[in-house]
């Protein structure tokens, strides 16, 4: 430490202090201005950021949350489709069978009606037979009666009597 004060030199200390202030004045006057601007414009730079970010991130909440709504709507209409759907699809089933039920009643009353027809033509044509038959049996037992000549006398006797009676 003596060596540093015996080394001390005024005139040397006031030229420094000279140079230090002449130098702090150079620097305020034209580096000290752009500095401080340069950190200004960071820092508004960095704000910017920071604002833009917080702003990005309620967009994205917004979307997130416009986006949940589009999906509850989504799943409701798609509720809704299926709903319909299933509706349609029993709707479709009922009226099938109704259609079928409909259709059938056709076939069995036309088959009910075919039956009846094909009864009165089968009744009509067993009577014919039965006429025939009995024409035919009537024939034969009136030639067996009427084979003898006193057989169709008393006949005619009989007939020309019944024939005075009315």
């Amino acid at each position: 430490m003596e060596t540093l004060l015996n080394d001390f030199s005024p005139g040397l200390f006031v030229m420094q202090t000279v140079i230090l202030l002449i130098l702090i004045l150079l620097m305020r006057k034209f580096a000290w201005k752009p500095i401080l601007n340069s950190l200004q414009e960071r820092e508004e730079g960095i704000e910017s950021a920071i604002n833009l970010a917080e702003q990005a991130r309620k967009e994205i909440a917004e979307l997130k949350s416009a986006n949940e709504n589009l999906l509850k709507e989504a799943r409701v209409e798609r509720d809704n489709i299926v709903k319909d759907a299933k509706e349609t699809a029993t709707k479709m089933v009922e009226d099938s069978k109704n259609n079928a039920k409909i259709e059938a009643e056709k076939v069995l009353a036309s088959a009910r009606h075919t039956i009846e027809l094909e009864k009165a033509a089968a009744i009509s044509e067993l009577r014919l037979h039965v006429a025939s038959l009995s024409i035919e049996i009537a024939e034969k037992i009136v030639r067996t009666e009427l084979s003898s000549d006193d057989k169709q006398k008393a006949l005619a006797n009989k007939l020309a009597e019944d024939i005075n009676l009315n």
